[in-house]
């Protein structure tokens, strides 16, 4: 048979029409024809030796007529997807595509929290890193950095300013990266937590500056009468101009005494209008991808670096002077990208974290450390008797999200924080990215705990860093044998990977755990390259590849990109899902596509078949189809990774069309276009309504797209 197809394939492609290739069908050939209308048409081995036969009769007229009537009834049924509205082939999760945020690349701490002032408390290592004096050289004395640490171990430094009458002095914060981001005419929130001791007059003015000093606005702070306790004073500025770099100063003037623990600066505008709150534009980006949940906080500075810099969610609710100031692990973990000021202040914190879950209608799901450090650094091991503390932590944390405001103590907390309803947790995750028989004998022990006092919550569990390696294999095996809730995979791989891998659950049980894909994002480079972009073609890599957990949404129940967040000039990984710099945000294009399957989610996955099989790349094409029951529409993903423009023939086998389709196209003219911060919408989708009715429906996938169609069917 391999003697006949080389004969025809060296007759066609002799007529300058094609060539023949292997295709992804059972037994056939693809053909890559150069004619209109005759791209990538599929011919079977069969058909072939017909070719054959007739060639050897010397029939031409013949075999052109045989040629072009076989190829149109083949590439007939290349062109016609076949949906089947009435069958449904599983429900769809509400939390199937969410969100997974980690302070990385400036992700909280000079990005999500609107905080401006970098080091507000003086608590760094070096307590004036992002500080300066005004001058650069001052009288001795005039600063001092007091450890308090056997006070308050969680606020354990403060500023004390002697001042003379003759001293004109300042400090001046440089905020975080590039400086201060300020915008004409928007109005700032700045507080000062000062200690005045009897018989001081010191004072303080507060300026906003751009880059060269000169002065956008100022107020003076009200410092009040000599107290012995902790006292703030707020004060409001209006910026006169606009300035990307910029500066706070605060001048001293009078003379006296006078302690500062915290300085901070906000923007009028907080997401929500909440006071010291969460940064409104990046906030309302995570809002508009309707996500289905929000993981938090991590991702690895859940594990810390070590043991003594793991994430402590009771150190980050309350007060500010409360939450326990630690080293990132992003500090500097990634060589290429130190990053010597980067520290969790956890003004985002645990009940931050709640609060914008309840905002943006995601299911909360907190991930606690299990007693593991990251398994890439120290890999330090908690033993197995002093356990103990860090299994409280997990039961105290679902009583604090679900506890009742009166009975229960973690409850009362929560309602004194602002939230007497519960949080209504019922997802917490056990360890991230944790492998081995040292998670698994953990895992044991959180587990037995938990699911003894609460029973309804559904546990999900790490199955490492990459199912790629002979680890994962390991821990899966045990999870599954332990009939965990959750199995939580991770993937950060070449968009290739995506592609083919659109087929990976289709072979998973189907009465095993469920799969939360934790982690995914295309690497246009490779893992942990600092070249990585998030540029279309990996956008549409993922669409594809998420095709593939819709239709398996029997076995997949959450998925989420990752990283979320990414400061322009401050990130140590890429690609990651929102760039911005201190006053302006860009969504990528891989953005665009989880907001184009969050927001058209569906609610029960229905077959969209091409031959009968699924759409899993033939012809360099993906799809899936669900419906949106509340609605009675049916919703179609289609993914186009060629660089032709295809149309295809949706085909109802059961009901018809009515009224109206939204058609939304994500497209762009080169698959490594990308946008930027002066360039966001290079890459965004367009909607538009076409009128259908009866079975079919006429669909043009651009090249390099991803179309999503919503119509009504009865």
């Amino acid at each position: 048979m391999t003697g006949l197809i080389v004969e025809v394939k060296k007759f066609l492609e002799n007529r300058g029409e094609g060539e023949l290739v292997p295709g992804l069908s059972v037994g056939g050939l693809r053909w890559l024809g150069r004619g209109p209308g005759m791209s990538n048409k599929c011919i079977s081995y069969s058909y072939m030796a017909g070719l054959l036969l007739i060639l050897g009769m010397s029939y031409q007229r013949y075999l052109a007529v045989i040629l072009i009537v076989g190829l149109a009834v083949r590439a007939g049924a290349q062109d016609v997807y076949t949906v089947s509205a009435r069958q449904i082939k599983a429900p769809i999760s509400p939390t199937m595509w969410g969100l997974f945020f980690e302070d990385i690349n400036r992700g909280a701490d000079g990005g999500l929290y609107a905080e401006m002032v970098k080091n507000a408390s003086f608590d760094f290592p070096k307590p004036m890193m992002g500080w300066v004096t005004q001058p650069a050289r001052v009288r001795t004395g005039i600063f001092m950095v007091i450890n308090q640490s056997q006070v308050n171990g969680a606020d354990p430094k403060f500023m004390r300013v002697d001042l003379a009458a003759t001293d004109k002095v300042g400090l001046i914060n440089e905020g975080f990266d590039e400086g201060m981001g300020f915008i004409k005419g928007a109005r700032y929130e700045g507080m000062v937590r000062y200690r005045r001791e009897g018989g001081s007059a010191v004072g303080i003015t507060a300026r906003i500056m751009n880059k060269t000093g000169n002065v956008l606005g100022e107020a003076v702070v009200d410092i009040a009468a000599a107290d012995t306790s902790w006292r703030e004073q707020h004060f409001s500025i209006t910026a006169a101009d606009s300035a990307g770099a910029g500066r706070l100063l605060l001048c001293f003037h009078g003379s006296g005494q006078l302690d500062i623990d915290r300085v901070s600066l906000f923007p009028g505008e907080t997401w929500k209008g909440r006071p010291g709150g969460l940064r409104s534009d990046l906030a309302q980006l995570l809002a508009d991808l309707h996500p289905g949940f929000l993981r938090f906080p991590g991702g690895c500075i859940v594990e810390g670096k070590d043991i003594v810099h793991r994430y402590q969610w009771k150190k980050t609710i309350g007060p500010m002077e409360d939450r326990q100031l630690i080293m990132s692990i992003w500090n500097d973990d990634v060589p290429g990208r130190q990053t010597p000021d980067y520290f969790e202040s956890f003004g985002l914190g645990f009940y931050e974290y709640f609060q914008l879950c309840a905002d943006i209608g995601a299911a909360p799901l907190p991930i606690v450390n299990c007693g593991l450090s990251c398994q890439f650094d120290a890999a330090e091991v908690v033993p197995m008797d002093e356990l103990d503390p860090y299994v409280r932590d997990a039961l105290d944390l679902i009583e604090f999200a679900n506890g009742d405001a009166t009975t229960t103590s973690w409850g009362a907390k929560r309602a004194a924080l602002g939230h007497p309803a519960p949080f209504n947790l019922t997802l917490l995750g056990v360890g991230n990215e944790n492998w081995g028989p040292q998670y698994a004998e953990r895992l044991a022990v959180f587990s037995r705990a938990i699911k003894q006092r609460y029973p309804y919550m559904k546990l999900v569990c790490s199955s490492g860093y990459t199912p790629q390696k002979q680890e994962f294999q390991y821990i899966d095996s045990v999870l599954r044998s332990r009939h965990v809730d959750i199995i939580d995979e991770h993937f950060y791989n070449p968009p290739e990977w995506f592609l083919q891998n659109a087929v990976r659950y289709d072979s998973y049980d189907r009465g095993g755990p469920k799969i939360f894909v934790g982690e995914y994002a295309a690497q246009s480079d490779r893992i942990g390259s600092l070249r990585n972009e998030n540029n279309l073609r990996t956008a549409l890599a993922e669409a594809a590849f998420m095709t593939g957990l819709e239709r398996n949404a029997d076995v997949v129940t959450m998925a989420s990109y990752a990283p979320l967040f990414a400061h322009v000039t401050g990130w140590q990984w890429t690609p990651d899902l929102i760039w911005f710099d201190n006053t302006r945000s860009c969504a990528t294009p891989n953005y665009y596509v989880q907001q184009l399957f969050s927001t058209n989610r569906g609610t029960a996955v229905v077959p969209l078949l091409l031959d009968g099989a699924s759409l899993t790349g033939q012809d360099s094409c993906w799809g899936t189809a669900c419906l949106d029951q509340p609605k009675g529409e049916l919703i179609v993903k289609l993914v186009n990774l060629s660089d032709k423009a295809k149309t295809r023939t949706v085909k109802l086998a059961d009901g018809k069309f009515r009224g109206g389709a939204a058609v939304t196209v994500l497209a762009g003219k080169a698959p490594g276009e990308k946008n930027s911060l002066d360039n966001p919408d290079l890459v965004a989708p367009v909607t538009k309504e076409e009128r259908v009715k009866g079975k079919e429906m006429k669909i043009v996938m651009p090249a390099y797209s991803c179309v999503v169609v919503r119509v009504k069917v009865s």
